[in-house]
């Protein structure tokens, strides 16, 4: 298993995730839209005992966004870093934006992508499926 750290841009929190990721897509969910300010967010879901928070002046905060989910943030850059939910229990996902480096695998798909934004375009040549809420496992 490979190592991959990341951190917030303060670099207050650090992480390290062992590889394999379980997977990597691009959410277009209206959630994921409002807590960036960005059209969408990708994210790599992890196993989360295979993850290790560093946090040691106590930065990292939990908001609960839905009855089942909750999103944590550096509470001194403001860094969108996670998101767990019942939903997919066992699992943290971790923005691919905040790695160091490469993980082991490039997006796979785009979720939720019937609330989508119609100002961000996209080439129909990544090729990647376009699942809706639906389809989201």
């Amino acid at each position: 298993m490979n190592p991959a750290t990341g951190r917030c841009l303060c670099g207050d929190i650090q992480f390290t995730a062992q590889l394999p990721s379980k997977w990597v897509a691009h959410c277009h969910c209206t959630m994921c839209q409002r807590s960036s300010g960005s059209a969408f967010v990708t994210w790599v879901g992890l196993d989360a005992d295979q993850c290790r928070i560093e946090d040691p002046r106590h930065h990292l905060a939990w908001y609960r966004s839905s009855d089942q989910g909750e999103r944590g943030f550096c509470s001194r850059c403001g860094s969108t870093l996670f998101f767990r939910s019942e939903r997919w229990a066992g699992e943290l996902h971790v923005t691919l934006a905040n790695f160091v480096g490469p993980v082991d695998r490039s997006p796979q798909a785009h979720v939720f992508w019937d609330t989508h934004v119609d100002w961000v375009t996209f080439d129909d040549g990544d090729g990647l499926p376009r699942k809706t809420a639906q389809d989201v496992e």
